[in-house]
Order: structure tokens, then C-alpha cells, then sequence
């Protein structure tokens, strides 16, 4: 097997396409023959001699050490998501917090700043809002397209900027170059979190981004199996944050590795399936009288479509409406579904729907919610890949349901 420093592709791979990288990149046979990946279900590995060991451990040569941080199975995987996002390395993880956490950890410290866009994930702005302050870093929370307000917030001791596009739940879409250009004159590192559209749809660090942050339980593995999250760029960040797992801990397991590499072979058919049915039912739901509007950036009257048409190779599977009703129209709508499923879980095959003011975004304070743009009648959808005509019926369903 190839030493884990060897993070090159071999030449024959250097100008694949992404469904080939997605198949093919970090393959590393045992000499066994093996077709598909193993599974390294060890902790420890034996040494040569204590003269290995203590190289080993050292970081003087090559070669597995402890499954905590070194394991032939996740380290397949993360050559393989770093092929995808064009980038020279990225670390496994326990989940997708787990990654932005390692993150924080590996770059921030006591008296540093951050800057966020406020329309996050519910558990990235608890990490942010509560946890980070403890360690004695601040953060300010910025409207996601407001340049000036990035600008504004930023300070000599800013070291991070971050945000997601597409956003949770709203769709809103960031301009990763411009938000470059502000973290560079501020000398900060911009993390961009690319769940919702993953490699397949767009390449922050091609744009301009420092960090990739990935939930790996979301579309790269697919079919809701697994926990796992990836923060993916340069050589020199990514050993930062290895050394932050290697001490800490929050590793990613060897078999859900596997799952992802798994899933990482139909990322980009899937995700150019999952686009096409949420560019359809959003298109659809734009027509609903019940409805006040449509997050997707998709829809051409949506206020990042040309942004995204430049930035993304397709609009994604998230969508997310307002219903005229509020809450309880909102209720009625999910309870009446019997197709989609009722989870707080994205980037499944399955059709997911959720209220977000009320699970995911619940736990954040009403007037952040509404800041970022979560309503009581919010509703939103992660369209799986079932039949388009299907998913409509089961929508009906929940129009007929507030029409009572």
C-alpha cells in the first residue's frame, strides 16, 4: 500500500472529470487484489522494530500509527473528497459540527474574532453564539449578501470568516470571491461550508475560499446511513487541523468511511438528479396560492440566481416556502405528507421535510430567526430523488390539508 503522504494523484487522473474522481481517486490496493476498498477495522498497528515505532510516532517516516488519526480506510476517503474539491489535502471526522469545531480549534485562540453569516445552521450558531465566546472569542453575525456589513464587521484580530452557500434554510446564495477579497484585506481565512451543493455543484477554493467545510452525513453519503463530516484545503491548514484530531479525538469511523466512499461514486449523477427535481417543484410551488414565496435559486426572480449560475454548475436539492398561514398552516402541511419523511436530515434519496423555526433553528432566540429569514411558516424540503409527479401529490396532500 501507498505511504499516507502520498497525496498526489497519479498523472492518469490528474484531468478526470468528477465522475471518474469520484470512482477512482485515492485507491490504494493491499496487494491482496482487492477491486473494492477495505475496511481497516483496526485501532493500533504493529512496527517493525522500536526504532519504527519511534519514527512513526515521531513523524520522521511515514506509516500508520493509530487509528485515531491514521487509517488506510478514511484516508481513501479523504483523498478522494480532495480530488473532488480540487484541493491538496482534507481530514475525515466524526460529523459535520466535529469538523467546524476542529476547525475553530486548529485556527482560533483566546482574544480572536470571528465573522459569520447569520443565516447558518441552528448547531453552527449554538457552537458560535455560546461555546466559542467561553474560549474568549468573539463572533459577529452578518446579513449573508451584505459585503459592507462583512467589511464593517471585521477588526485586526478577525482570523475566520464563514459562512454557507446555499444557506440553511433560506437558499440564500454568498458571493465566495468577494468574500475572499474582505477576508484577504483582513488577512482571515474564509471557511465556506459547501453541504447543499457539494463538489459535484460547486468548488469554493476555485473561487477563492481557504476551508471547505462538508456534513458528510448529507450528500456525500446519501442515503442517511451515516455521521460524518470533512474540512478539506491546503496541506499546510489541513495538518493543523489533524493535529487537533489526533489530540482530541473526534475521528471519523473506518466503516462510515467506507459508506462515503461508496456514496462519493454516484455523487455527481445523484446530485444532477436531485437538482432536477427541486428546479421542478420549485418551479411548481411558485404557482400555489398558499404560498408567499419560494427559496431557491433556481427560480430566476430568486436574488442570487445569476450569482449562482456563475458560481454553482447546478441550483441543488434544498428548497424552502413560506406558507401564507404560519405555523399552523405549516403543521398541517408536513402532517398531512405521507411520502415525504419528517426528519431534520438533508441530501437523502428520500424527500425530506421539515419546520425549521421549530426543529433545526428552534433552539436560536425569535429575533435571530427572524433575521434570518426563518418565519413560522416556513417549510423546507431536501428533494430526494423519487418521481417528480409523486412528490407533487404528496404536496397536494398538505394544500389540501390547510384548505380545510
Amino acid at each position: 500500500m501507498k505511504s499516507e503522504d502520498d497525496t498526489s494523484l497519479p498523472e492518469w487522473l490528474r484531468d478526470a472529470h468528477a465522475e471518474t474522481l469520484g470512482i477512482r481517486a485515492g485507491i490504494a490496493r493491499t496487494g491482496e487484489g482487492e477491486h473494492g476498498e477495505p475496511i481497516f477495522t483496526t485501532s493500533s498497528y504493529v512496527f517493525d522494530s522500536a526504532a519504527d515505532a519511534a519514527a512513526r510516532f515521531s513523524g520522521d517516516t511515514g506509516g500508520n500509527v493509530y487509528s485515531r488519526y491514521t487509517n488506510p480506510t478514511v484516508r481513501v476517503f479523504e483523498k478522494r473528497l480532495a480530488a473532488l474539491e480540487n484541493a491538496e489535502s482534507a481530514v475525515g471526522t466524526a460529523s459535520g459540527m466535529s469538523a467546524i469545531l476542529a476547525t475553530c480549534m486548529a485556527f482560533l485562540t483566546h482574544g480572536d474574532h470571528v465573522v459569520c453569516s447569520r443565516d447558518v445552521f441552528g448547531s453552527t450558531v449554538g457552537l458560535f453564539d455560546k461555546y466559542l465566546p467561553r474560549m474568549g472569542v468573539s463572533v459577529s453575525f452578518v446579513p449573508l449578501g451584505d459585503l459592507d456589513a462583512w467589511r464593517a464587521a471585521a477588526t485586526p484580530k478577525t482570523k475566520l470568516f464563514y459562512c454557507e452557500t446555499p444557506s440553511n434554510p433560506i437558499c440564500e446564495v454568498a458571493d465566495i470571491r468577494a468574500l475572499a477579497a474582505i477576508a484577504g484585506e483582513f488577512e482571515a481565512r474564509l471557511v465556506v461550508d459547501n453541504c447543499f451543493c457539494t463538489p459535484a455543484l460547486q468548488k469554493p477554493l476555485e473561487h477563492g475560499a481557504d476551508i471547505v467545510i462538508h456534513s458528510a452525513t448529507k450528500y456525500l453519503d446519501g442515503q442517511g446511513r451515516m455521521l460524518g463530516g470533512a474540512v478539506v484545503g491546503s496541506a499546510e491548514d489541513m495538518a493543523e487541523v489533524t493535529n487537533f484530531i489526533r489530540t482530541c479525538g473526534p475521528s471519523m469511523s473506518p466503516f462510515n468511511a467506507w459508506v462515503f466512499l461508496k456514496g462519493l461514486e454516484t455523487l455527481s449523477l445523484r446530485m444532477k438528479a436531485h437538482s432536477e427535481n427541486a428546479y421542478k417543484l420549485a418551479h411548481w410551488l411558485k404557482e400555489r396560492p398558499e404560498i408567499s414565496r419560494v427559496h431557491y435559486s433556481g427560480l430566476v426572480d430568486h436574488p442570487g440566481h445569476q450569482l449562482a449560475s456563475r458560481q454553482q454548475s447546478g441550483f441543488g436539492g434544498v428548497l424552502s416556502f413560506d406558507l401564507l398561514g404560519g405555523q399552523q398552516a405549516a403543521w398541517r402541511f408536513i402532517d398531512a405528507a405521507v411520502l415525504m419523511s419528517l426528519t431534520a436530515n438533508l441530501g437523502d434519496v428520500k424527500t425530506t421535510i421539515v419546520h425549521p423555526a421549530t426543529t433545526t433553528h428552534g433552539r436560536l432566540p425569535e429575533a435571530q430567526r427572524s433575521a434570518a429569514g426563518i418565519t413560522p411558516g416556513l417549510v423546507r424540503i431536501a428533494v430526494g430523488l423519487e418521481h417528480i409527479d409523486d412528490l407533487k401529490a404528496d404536496c397536494q396532500r398538505g394544500f389540501d390539508a390547510i384548505s380545510v
